[in-house]
């Protein structure tokens, strides 16, 4: 067998270890999932899997890693379909929350995530996986006079904070409004982040009121 023969079949057996081991940490939570049971599900020995990671500690964390990335991803293409910065804004917001409703987003990520790795270490892969597409947002909104002008280091962190407080208060709800609710919570958090209007643009006449009162939309 040549190097890049033996090269491929390293990289194949990581990525059944990862996708079984996925799928059972989804399905059943990591406590009750053995490297026993994940290595005959996969169809490899323990010597394979020891050569790929140190032991089933770091075997969910390289699944935990692949989770928020596949999150972030999906919250960054959400927010580049829109073209308006504040709606971009906003669209990856609500698609985050989106996506903590996703069960083996809420088992992984959410539930065991922070039980497994520590809240310190699970807090530095989601800031590594999606505060810096947060930063990088807000920062263009303060710099288009969007939103208040304001350091953007705390902004992101209270933010993130709130979105992963929402997020795994979600995952153990078991009332489908409370997504609905929790959106419609963030969406007024962030509209106190913009500016409030200035008193010639509140005292002029708006173009969907009449004199008997507003124009229905």
């Amino acid at each position: 067998m040549t190097d890049g023969a033996r090269a491929r079949q390293r990289e194949q057996t990581r990525r059944t270890l990862l996708r079984t081991s996925r799928r059972l940490f989804a399905t059943r939570g990591y406590a009750a999932v053995g490297l026993a049971e994940i290595v005959h599900t996969a169809g490899v020995t323990k010597g394979a899997l020891y050569h790929h990671f140190a032991g089933k500690a770091d075997l969910f964390r390289a699944v935990l890693e692949q989770v928020q990335q596949e999150v972030a991803q999906k919250v960054a293409a959400t927010a580049d379909a829109e073209d308006d910065p504040w709606e971009q804004l906003k669209a990856g917001c609500r698609a985050f929350l989106m996506a903590s409703t996703e069960p083996d987003v809420q088992q992984i990520m959410l539930i065991d995530g922070p039980a497994v790795l520590g809240w310190s270490d699970w807090r530095a892969l989601d800031e590594a996986a999606s505060a810096r597409h947060l930063a990088e947002a807000l920062t263009v909104l303060i710099e288009a006079g969007i939103i208040r002008p304001q350091p953007v280091e705390p902004l992101t962190h209270l933010l993130s904070g709130a979105m992963n407080e929402a997020a795994l208060w979600l995952a153990r709800s078991t009332d489908p409004g409370d997504l609905t609710d929790t959106w419609t919570a963030l969406a007024q958090l962030l509209q106190a982040l913009r500016p409030e209007p200035t008193s010639s643009a509140a005292g002029a006449p708006s173009g969907n009121r009449s004199p008997n009162g507003p124009v229905d939309q």
